[in-house]
């Protein structure tokens, strides 16, 4: 009887360590590899990620693009820059921060393409390799206003013949909203898989800055006591006395996003991902235009825009795959290449549809 209790002992003590190396927490991927979709910082950790991406674009035949004559348009070089940095509370709960700009000079918009603060948490670590996380966190979009142009055309005595397509400066939304998500997968010995999924969103709000032009084409008419003029969108709006920008409430939208990552170390120093992403857009709208009118006639024009606008037809979804390849130069520093190409299918009025969308950077990881 002793003999049999000393070798269970025995037993129990030599299979703790195999135990411990399939504990995710004790990996050296999922600890110190920042590229593992499943990363999280220990406690009282501080992390960086620095990505700088250059991107090609070439647009599709949308509606919005053809208004534009910009169908089949060459976009390139778009600069695109994100850090993202975070810190473990514990072992198990961590805070997060992003932000994301981009400059695209061949159609005059850049700055702050997205930003969120939020943290996650570990609900399950099991000694197995399975790891459960959820997440929430703040939609930053609110922090600046969108900016853009609204070109009018049409004939503005007649309200039912006015549409116009938008020329956007930036890239924020100007709204605050929040994201939440969840996301699990399997830590093996090198090879680790995850999944996620997660909604956006966001909450009505006017925080916008929107220029009204006018189409500069039109019918020469004669006006008695002013001779012939050039009746454009143009000069019919400075005719009515039009603001020259007004703003406008944005309906609350909701987006999804879901997806697939795959990682595997080669070694103590290499190692190598790849992933595909689905992402849902959905049609924005406006809810009314805040801006007072001067008169009857701009009134009316703006319950028909308004009208006109209540479903921008601008929506899009991706079809996102990527690809990376990291060196772990010393304990607290990577370097990732990585690669993007996206297919999308986009709506009506949409201007971020595609022909060709694709993107290639470096990222810069350090741990402190």
């Amino acid at each position: 009887m002793k003999k049999s209790v000393k070798f269970a002992v025995a037993a129990s003590v030599l299979t703790m360590p195999a135990m411990a190396a399939n504990v995710p927490g004790q990996l050296y991927s999922t600890v110190h590899n920042m590229e593992n979709p499943l990363y999280l910082p220990e406690q009282n950790m501080f992390y960086s990620k620095l990505s700088n991406g250059i991107m090609l674009k070439v647009a599709d035949n949308s509606w919005a693009h053809r208004e534009k004559n910009h169908d089949g348009g060459f976009e390139f070089p778009i600069v695109r820059v994100q850090e993202e940095m975070g810190y473990g509370i514990t072992d198990r709960w961590a805070t997060h921060f992003m932000l994301q700009y981009t400059h695209d000079n061949d159609i005059g918009r850049t700055g702050l393409s997205g930003g969120r603060l939020g943290t996650t948490y570990r609900i399950l670590n099991l000694y197995n390799g399975f790891v459960w996380d959820v997440y929430g966190d703040i939609h930053l979009g609110g922090v600046g206003e969108m900016r853009g142009t609204y070109n009018v055309k049409g004939n503005l005595k007649n309200p039912s013949s006015v549409y116009g397509v938008f020329d956007y400066d930036n890239y924020s939304d100007g709204m605050w909203g929040f994201h939440a998500g969840t996301k699990f997968g399997h830590v093996w010995d090198k090879l680790t898989l995850q999944v996620y999924a997660e909604v956006l969103r966001t909450f009505a709000d006017d925080n916008n800055m929107i220029r009204v032009v006018g189409d500069t084409n039109g019918a020469i008419q004669n006006i008695p006591g002013v001779g012939n003029v050039m009746m454009s969108p143009a000069t019919q709006l400075a005719m009515f006395g039009a603001p020259s920008q007004i703003s406008a409430k944005i309906k609350g939208y909701t987006d999804f996003s879901a997806g697939i990552n795959g990682f595997y170390q080669f070694s103590d120093r290499w190692s190598t991902g790849g992933w595909f992403k689905f992402n849902r857009h959905s049609d924005k709208g406006v809810e009314k235009i805040t801006t007072k009118m001067p008169n009857e006639k701009l009134q009316t024009l703006k319950l028909k825009l308004e009208d006109q606008l209540s479903n921008m037809e601008d929506g899009w979804d991706e079809y996102v795959i990527g690809v990376s390849v990291a060196n772990q130069l010393t304990d607290n520093t990577q370097v990732t290449l990585y690669g993007e190409y996206t297919f999308d299918d986009s709506h009506r009025k949409s201007q971020n549809g595609t022909d060709v969308k694709a993107e290639m950077g470096v990222r810069l990881n350090f741990t402190f």
